[in-house]
């Protein structure tokens, strides 16, 4: 039997700041209690920048939503100190496999290679995302942290103006006022605080529609991610299905364009379309059911004076690829370090802009990645269509068919190349190490490289000589000596036979040299905080 699942709640209570006489001011107000906001609010609050999350619900919502999280993102969570119960909760898989009607044409592994903490993916509800969020957020608090969950608080209007970011919230007991030095929107794809400050997002709709459903059954389909184009169940169209926790089975089944959408959502036409790709003797029950239509969208800036956006107000992409929410973590990864430098008065309010350009490089990324894919799985001509058939035929018994093969090219992280942060590299150490890239795990004595990194900004020396402490202006640099197994070598060292690496906050590489340099280092690190 499933599991019942206890909505959490962060009911509405009434604060302090309704009852003063005047607008009372606070550091960063983050707008939207999804996985986005909550995760930026954590980041800031285990900085010890005050934070309060307005919401203009009182409870994690409802269904599956998003369900795929990738390592990088997992990482992330380790970093803001909850981790662990995503994991241990989530269904870990690493294999998908595609079929073309019955056949099996396509065997892929997302982490061949060995010895990383965290797996290649997860699959887990929305719910309990959002849910082990607000634990760490109640943790925090209770730990004195700086950090505020309002329910039922709802932004009614929104000013940027040179005194601060006046916002007018709405509540059960009436409207109350707040001034913030900076506001993060994290309101989804709707966000009606972009609406009400008239901003763009433009973009693609793709002519499309997918049913989702969430089925509560027992089932004896392996842990894999399994995709059928023109099945016998669904001719003409695609299929997905993945496993989640309590015996829930993600199912989206494609519909086409031209549909009734309120019929199709119909629990009788629902579980009719289930049965046939089923079958009558298995025994289901539905838990949650939605359509969706491709879109790939985003806001030309994503900074606007002291309002950020960050996550689906930002940037949204069709769900195949799992971009959604693991890119939305990534804003946050990259903004918040940011903004600790510049509400100190540590780096330049321009540092703000580099989160504007390495996240919208990451958000085209995305998008180019959501387009090709939806292309590909929603050919809109019969040479698209014939072009993907034969890819599909050759892949089952030809190699180099099977990059060609697209069911959602699933999500990676950002490699921020180009970016105006990114100091020395070194030509002999190996191009997926390189500025600008996130670190990859190894192991190390006494457990794993990403548990030492992030935060802070440090020096990660190996086989190479350091100084025990170094201090550039007001910024101190940890430092870290490790020796080169296997793993760490062949990751970080490549041809060469020492290594020192500056790393940022976020776990990214700043930059890199075979032996330290006290001046290009100094000089990495400025470049670094955009100074």
């Amino acid at each position: 039997m499933k599991k019942i699942f206890e909505v959490p709640m962060y009911p509405y209570v009434r604060s302090n700041d309704q009852d003063a006489t005047e607008a009372v001011r606070k550091p960063v107000v983050v707008i939207g209690a999804g996985p986005i906001g909550l995760g930026a609010a954590i980041d800031l609050a285990q900085q010890d920048i005050p934070v309060v999350i307005v919401d203009d619900n009182d409870k994690v919502s409802w269904g599956s939503r998003a369900i795929c999280f990738a390592k990088r993102p997992l990482e992330i969570l380790d970093r803001l100190g909850c981790g662990n119960a995503f994991v241990d909760k989530g269904v870990t898989w690493d294999t998908g496999k595609v079929f073309f009607d019955e056949r099996e044409v396509y065997k892929f592994n997302l982490l061949p290679e060995s010895n990383h903490k965290r797996p290649a993916f997860i699959n887990l509800q929305q719910y309990y995302f959002e849910a082990y969020l607000v634990d760490r957020v109640n943790e925090l608090a209770a730990e004195g942290k700086p950090i505020e969950l309002r329910g039922n608080n709802k932004v009614l209007s929104i000013k940027d103006t040179d005194d601060g970011v006046h916002l007018l919230i709405d509540t059960p007991d009436g409207p109350y006022k707040l001034v913030a030095d900076w506001v993060i929107a994290c309101d989804g794809a709707t966000s009606p605080t972009r609406s009400m400050m008239e901003l763009d997002f433009v973009g693609r709709v793709f002519e499309d529609n997918f049913l989702i459903a969430d089925v509560v059954m027992d089932a004896e389909f392996p842990t894999e991610r399994w995709f059928w184009f023109d099945p016998p169940f669904n001719r003409g169209q695609s299929a997905l299905l993945h496993k989640q926790p309590d015996n829930v089975w993600r199912i989206d089944l494609q519909l086409g364009w031209d549909i009734d959408r309120e019929k199709e959502m119909e629990p009788e036409r629902v579980k009719a379309r289930l049965r046939k790709m089923l079958g009558d003797d298995v025994t289901f029950e539905l838990e949650w059911v939605s359509i969706y239509t491709f879109q790939c969208r985003r806001m030309e800036k994503f900074r606007h004076g002291h309002v950020l956006f960050a996550g689906d107000s930002a940037h949204q992409v069709s769900p195949f690829g799992a971009r959604g929410a693991n890119s939305g973590l990534a804003d946050t990864d990259n903004l918040c370090w940011k903004l600790k430098l510049v509400m100190d008065g540590t780096a330049p309010d321009s540092l703000l802009d580099t989160y504007d350009d390495e996240r919208v490089y990451g958000a085209e990324e995305n998008i180019l990645n959501s387009s090709r894919s939806t292309d590909f799985i929603t050919p809109k001509s019969d040479t698209s269509r014939l072009f993907r058939n034969a890819v599909l035929d050759l892949s089952e018994k030809v190699e180099f068919a099977r990059p060609l093969v697209n069911s959602g090219r699933l999500s990676v992280p950002c490699t921020y190349d180009g970016s105006s942060l990114n100091g020395p590299d070194c030509n002999s150490m190996p191009m997926r190490t390189r500025p600008g890239s996130p670190a990859l795990d190894a192991p190390i004595d006494g457990g794993w490289l990403m548990d030492a990194l992030g935060n802070k900004f440090q020096l990660l020396a190996i086989n190479a000589e350091v100084p025990a402490h170094m201090t550039v202006g007001d910024i101190e640099i940890e430092m870290l000596e490790l020796k080169g197994g296997a793993d760490l070598a062949d990751r970080y060292l490549g041809e060469a036979s020492s290594a020192v690496y500056l790393m940022r906050p976020d776990q990214h590489v700043a930059a890199r040299w075979e032996q330290f340099d006290e001046t290009a280092v100094i000089a990495a690190l400025n470049t670094a905080v955009g100074r």
